[in-house]
């Protein structure tokens, strides 16, 4: 495949690559584990939407604007 190439493709073996994504999904895996399962796919995405958001407002990644809010300040602004 490289022989095709301009710039070869190099193959990185690190065994722990993937962690960082393993990581960041440990928050959805830790409240979904104990539940049985979700009914529909619609039921699965909105709850799963909320998690990584309540996730994203405590890691900081929300901002609002310029205004300077708590993370429950954020919350509340997005529900109401």
């Amino acid at each position: 495949m490289n022989a095709e190439r301009e710039t070869p493709i190099k193959i990185r073996q690190v065994k722990y690559l993937n962690n960082i994504v393993e990581q960041d999904h440990r928050a959805i895996k830790r409240r979904t584990r104990p539940m049985l399962g979700f009914k529909t796919f619609r039921c699965a995405r909105i709850l799963l939407s909320g998690i990584e958001l309540m996730h994203m407002i405590a890691k900081g990644q929300m901002q609002g604007g310029g205004i300077r809010q708590t993370p429950a300040e954020q919350f509340y602004s997005l529900v109401i």
